[in-house]
C-alpha cells in the first residue's frame, strides 16, 4: 500500500454557547486536519483540536513541509513515518504546538487506514484492555462566565443524566471566588460526586498553594493545569504543598516532558492528549511510562472523544475520559455515551470519518 495524497482541511464548529476559562473565551472549536487517500482505495482522517485560531498554520504544516515526506510512503509504517516526520523539516522551529498538532492530525490518519485495512475498529487493532462500557466525567457545565446559579443547575442536570464525575473551571480573579462557587457546587452535589477543577495554567505558585489549602475540604478528586506547563519543578513543590492531585498534561507535547513530571512526582493524573502530542504513536509510549510510575492516564480529548474511545480502551491505566459533546454532528460514528458511559464502537477506524453534509457545511478551508 501507498500514500497517493495528503490533503488538509480545516472546520469549525460553533459552540451551542460562548465559554470561558480562565485564559480563554471560545465561541468555535476548530477541526484542522488531513485527509491521507492511498492506491488501495483506502483513506484515512485525522485532526486536531484548536480554539479557531492558527488552523491555517497547522494545515499549512502538513500539505508545505510534511505532505512530501508521506507521498509513497506505506502507511503501515506508522512508526518509521513519525520518526521521520519528527525529525524532520520543521524540527528547528517545531518539536511543540504547531507542528506537533500537524504530526498528531497525520499519525491519526495513518492509524484510521491501518484499522480500516483490517477491517476492525482502532481499540481492536491496538489490543483492547476493557470492551465494557467506560466512565466518562464531564466538562461541558462547569465555565467561568456560568454565575452560580447557572453552574450549580448545569451541574445537577448532568447528575440528573447519570454523571458520577464533573469538572468546573476555577481562576477568577478573586481566589475567594473560585472557593465559593466550589463550595457551592460541592454543597448542590453532596459526597458521592467526583469533582475536579481546572485553573488553565493562570497561577503563579504562591496563588496555587493558598487556593489548593483553601480548597482541600471540598474532597476534589484533582486540581488540574495550576501552573505553567514548562514549570515541573514549581507542579512538584505544589503536589508537596497539598493533599489535591494534581493533573496535567494538555499542554505538553513530548514525552521527555511527561517522564520529567512523572520522575519529580509533580503529576497524579496524566492527560496526555491525542492530538497534541504527536498523535496515537507517540500516546501510547507516554501512556505505558504511566503505568510504570503507577499513574492513570485520564487524557485530555482535543478531539471530542472520537480517537481517544479506542486509546482508552486499549490502555490497562487508563481508566475513564472526558466529554465534552460539542463536535459529534461532524462523525459518521459519533462516541455512544449514555447515563455517564461510553460504549465501544464497531465501525472499521479510529471514528474519525466526518458526514459529508456536516464537512461540507462547517468546512472553511
Amino acid at each position: 500500500m501507498k500514500i497517493t495524497k495528503v490533503e488538509g482541511f480545516i472546520v469549525q464548529v460553533p459552540i451551542r454557547r460562548p465559554i470561558e476559562d480562565s485564559i480563554h473565551q471560545v465561541p468555535v472549536w476548530g477541526v484542522p486536519g488531513v485527509r491521507i487517500s492511498t492506491d488501495e482505495g483506502i483513506t484515512g482522517t485525522g485532526y486536531t483540536g484548536t480554539h479557531a485560531r492558527g488552523d491555517d498554520l497547522i494545515v499549512g504544516a502538513i500539505e508545505r513541509y510534511y505532505g512530501p515526506v508521506l507521498l509513497g510512503r506505506n502507511p503501515l509504517h506508522v512508526k518509521e513515518i513519525w520518526q521521520d516526520l519528527y525529525m524532520g523539516p520543521l524540527r528547528w522551529i517545531g518539536r511543540s504546538g504547531i507542528s506537533q498538532m500537524a504530526q498528531s492530525a497525520i499519525d491519526i490518519a495513518l492509524w484510521d487506514v491501518i484499522a480500516k485495512s483490517q477491517d476492525k475498529p482502532l481499540w481492536q487493532v491496538l489490543g483492547a484492555s476493557k470492551t465494557g462500557p467506560i466512565p466518562t466525567y464531564n466538562t461541558d457545565a462547569g465555565w467561568l462566565n456560568w454565575t452560580e446559579e447557572e453552574l450549580v443547575s448545569d451541574m445537577l442536570r448532568l447528575v440528573d443524566q447519570g454523571w458520577r464525575a464533573i469538572k468546573m473551571k476555577v481562576g477568577k480573579p478573586s481566589q475567594h471566588e473560585d472557593v465559593r462557587r466550589v463550595a457551592v457546587v460541592r454543597e448542590a452535589l453532596g459526597d458521592q460526586i467526583d469533582l475536579m477543577v481546572d485553573a488553565n495554567t493562570i497561577w503563579d505558585l504562591n496563588t496555587a498553594v493558598t487556593t489548593a489549602r483553601l480548597l482541600e475540604p471540598f474532597h476534589l478528586k484533582w486540581l488540574e493545569e495550576p501552573l505553567h506547563p514548562d514549570d515541573i519543578s514549581g507542579h512538584a513543590r505544589l503536589a508537596n504543598a497539598t493533599s489535591i492531585p494534581l493533573a496535567v498534561g494538555e499542554s505538553i507535547y513530548s514525552k521527555y516532558l511527561f517522564r520529567e513530571y512523572m520522575s519529580q512526582g509533580a503529576v497524579g493524573y496524566v492527560q496526555v492528549d491525542v492530538t497534541r502530542v504527536g498523535g496515537i504513536t507517540e500516546w501510547l509510549e507516554v501512556a505505558a511510562t504511566a503505568a510504570t510510575f503507577g499513574l492513570p492516564v485520564i487524557p485530555h480529548h482535543g478531539d471530542m472523544m472520537q480517537v481517544h474511545q479506542h486509546v482508552v480502551a486499549a490502555t490497562r491505566n487508563a481508566p475513564m475520559l472526558e466529554y465534552i459533546p460539542w463536535i459529534l454532528d461532524l462523525f459518521v460514528d459519533p462516541v455512544d455515551v449514555r447515563e455517564g458511559m461510553l460504549y465501544l464502537p464497531d465501525r472499521p477506524g479510529a471514528s474519525t470519518e466526518m458526514r459529508p453534509e456536516a464537512f461540507a457545511r462547517y468546512r472553511v478551508v
